[in-house]
């Protein structure tokens, strides 16, 4: 009898560890920062494919491709090559990607629904089925003419844990307010496919980039105990409000707490792969016990400044 009831107590507490593992789930994220060609869709569905190819083969187990990375963020070819989601070339041949590399497939894409067309992002999960659509809602007034706005956020429950998405800008809406949501929606991982340009007398060593991203990402994976992952496309930006500009990758991952950070590397000729270990944890909150933790946070902050 004694030897059994031992017996129970080493099964509960390995059910136990089990349970604690299953908390703490991690995946291995390839940021892809790939060149976009505007108006290029067959040559970056192509590049796209590759990329998702390379990173299945170095076991990714989801691939983050940029914001509009069919046609280009502005490209005036929006309005002759945008197709539905799903249904269209671009969602066919990446939801195609996924299932026959057995990976998640996460891309900004340009959208028509109707007669109006949405700079869109897709998260495809491992047999090509569409998990999650996402209308980019803080448009850059330049880009009003060529995208209609998105009215909704969501987050999906993925074999991982809940991941949130959103396009670029979005995370640069007042106080935080997108990114935040995602955060009481219960998302752990929040992806962004985004497009960072610079002039192109902008000198990096003399003005940094990415403080603009560093400052609107690490408050709410401080706060909500999440992680944020944007991957920027390269190349020169050839139609449009800008132009001449370039697209100079800089891609970021901020993991939970604020810690570690990730920056990928600057250049309009900066197209990489890297492979980033991503942790992603319980809820620490839910709804109104989302201020507990908050005041238990502050409370340890003073303790350990």
């Amino acid at each position: 009898m004694y030897f059994i009831r031992i017996c129970i107590i080493i099964l509960i507490f390995f059910m136990a560890k089990a349970g604690q593992a299953q908390e703490r789930d991690t995946l291995k994220l390839a940021m892809a920062q790939m060149l976009v060609e505007g108006g290029e869709k067959e040559a970056n569905l192509k590049r796209a494919a590759d990329k998702i190819k390379e990173a299945a083969t170095n076991s990714a187990d989801i691939v983050l491709l940029p914001e509009a990375m069919d046609i280009g963020w502005t490209h005036s070819s929006a309005k002759t090559l945008a197709e539905p989601i799903p249904g269209g070339t671009t969602f066919q041949v990446l939801s195609k990607a996924a299932k026959e590399n057995k990976v998640y497939v996460c891309a900004g894409i340009i959208e028509k629904d109707g007669g109006r067309i949405f700079n869109s992002a897709v998260l495809i999960e491992r047999e090509g089925k569409l998990l999650l659509k996402h209308r980019k809602i803080n448009e850059l007034d330049i880009a009003h003419d060529v995208y209609d706005q998105g009215d909704r956020i969501n987050v999906c429950v993925t074999e991982f844990g809940t991941i949130g998405l959103l396009i670029c800008a979005d995370a640069t809406a007042k106080d935080n307010i997108l990114t935040r949501s995602l955060g009481y929606l219960g998302a752990g991982l929040i992806l962004l496919p985004s497009a960072w340009a610079v002039e192109p007398t902008h000198v990096n060593s003399k003005n940094p980039y990415g403080g603009l991203w560093l400052n609107a990402f690490n408050p709410v994976c401080k706060e909500f105990n999440l992680n944020i992952a944007a991957v920027s496309n390269v190349g020169e930006i050839t139609d449009g409000p800008w132009e001449g500009w370039y697209c100079i990758g800089n891609s970021i991952f901020i993991g939970n707490n604020g810690d570690p950070v990730t920056v990928l590397p600057y250049g309009k000729s900066a197209d990489t792969i890297v492979y980033q270990d991503v942790v992603l944890l319980e809820r620490p909150g839910r709804g109104t016990t989302w201020y507990k933790y908050w005041d238990d946070l502050k409370g340890k902050n003073r303790k350990n400044p």
